[in-house]
């Protein structure tokens, strides 16, 4: 673990708190360099998802009993922002 002396935003620091649910400060700069950390792991995944062609066709009748969801627009949907329901 490295200790640093660093000048903080006492308002961002505050929200930060807030926000993260957290006791101290040193909770609250550790949570938000992993919540920072994770959200860049998480878009790289998703870009890596997004370079593989996925072919949903079919896929309601790919379940058990009949109780399958047609993802065939599934893919278009993400693209376009919208929310799959």
């Amino acid at each position: 673990m490295t200790r640093i002396t660093v000048d903080v935003n006492d308002e961002w620091l505050e929200a930060a708190r807030e926000a993260l649910g957290t006791d101290t400060k040193v909770a609250t700069i550790n949570a938000a360099l992993h919540a920072f950390a994770v959200r860049r792991q998480a878009r790289e995944i998703v870009a890596a998802f997004d370079q593989v062609e996925m072919d949903f066709a079919e896929s309601a009748e790919a379940w058990r009993y009949g109780g399958g969801r047609d993802l065939g627009t599934l893919a278009e949907k993400a693209r376009d922002g919208e929310a799959a329901a």
